[in-house]
């Protein structure tokens, strides 16, 4: 076991190497820079940028530097936590990610507890009640769960919490809230707004993790050590919960994987549409700028917990199906 972790973890240092040189010219591969971006901001304002004013942002911005040169520059930042300043804000790319970091893992970590803790029991049950009116009932929400886009939902889920419940469905606090201390009353108010992108983010994974789930089960079900069981006598709970649900969980399992990175950049439109500080929306901007050194640490931080992830993954399949040898 301690070589297999050993191995995976060479295996995960290859592959952000590889994939920091991916990110890096992906983010440069457009045309443009943030020097432009900057000269037009500036002049939008209505300020005269000079040619000594140009020479010197392009120094600041390292703009003449080689690729090798702004990429040496940005991995050593790395490897110091530092991960440079953003061009368009000014300000730490550190400081940009963790102050909005814990609200996105809360999130994204919130929506995949409410994900799996529904989609396992109800996935059973659907497949455990075949063709029932029940399944058949919960088919059809899944399919629509699936279908419908996240924006219009969080559009809907909005609507009916300002409607019916009297709630200010956008930003993380009430508007009397937004600028006072932190206090108790505070805190009541976030969680009143809370709920809103938990149900939202967590509703499309739940319904199609059901799907998944349910799928699994009848294939387990059909299979000859399950119908051996039965024939022993065996209850049918403990066959149903004990055997066949323990097989079933390996796709689910696998999913985290991938699950973990999709949460995070997932929930950009939600946050953009609810108005929260979440890191999606400050990837999607930090792209538009072509702020090179925020968004490439928000993606390398993507792609950190992808690996991660699938890391986590296979130790949860070693644990779960014991027919699964880990080789030295």
């Amino acid at each position: 076991m301690l070589a297999f972790v050993i191995r995976r973890v060479v295996y995960m240092i290859v592959t952000l190497v590889a994939i920091s040189f991916i990110s890096f010219a992906l983010i440069n591969a457009p045309p443009g820079n943030a020097l432009s971006q900057k000269i037009s901001q500036l002049q939008s304002q209505g300020a005269e940028v000079t040619g000594q004013q140009i020479e010197a942002l392009k120094k600041a911005y390292g703009v003449d530097d080689s690729w090798w040169t702004k990429y040496d520059k940005w991995v050593t930042g790395f490897i110091h936590g530092n991960f440079g300043d953003s061009f368009s804000q000014g300000v730490p790319v550190s400081h940009l990610i963790w102050s909005r970091l814990a609200l996105t893992l809360a999130l994204s970590l919130g929506s995949l507890i409410i994900a799996w803790g529904l989609a396992i029991p109800i996935g059973v049950y659907s497949a455990t009640h075949r063709y029932s009116l029940p399944d058949n009932i919960i088919t059809v929400i899944q399919f629509i769960g699936v279908a419908i886009p996240e924006f219009l939902f969080a559009l809907v889920v909005m609507t009916l919490a300002v409607k019916y419940l009297g709630i200010d469905a956008t930003g993380l606090y009430s508007t009397h809230y937004q600028h006072a201390s932190y206090s108790f009353g505070k805190f009541v108010d976030m969680l009143k707004h809370l709920w809103i992108p938990l149900v939202v983010i967590s509703a499309g994974s739940t319904a199609w993790l059901t799907r998944v789930m349910r799928a699994n089960l009848l294939d387990v079900l059909n299979q000859q050590y399950v119908q051996t069981a039965r024939a022993k006598g065996v209850a049918e709970r403990t066959v149903i919960w004990k055997h066949t649900v323990r097989n079933a969980l390996h796709p689910l399992i696998m999913t985290v994987g991938t699950t973990l990175p999709v949460l995070i950049s997932g929930e950009a439109i939600v946050s953009i549409v609810l108005n929260l500080p979440t890191v999606g929306p400050l990837l999607i901007n930090a792209l538009l700028g072509k702020d090179m050194y925020l968004a490439g640490a928000i993606l390398m931080l993507l792609s950190t917990l992808l690996v991660i992830g699938n890391f986590l993954a296979d130790l949860a399949l070693t644990w779960v199906d014991p027919r699964i040898r880990v080789g030295d």
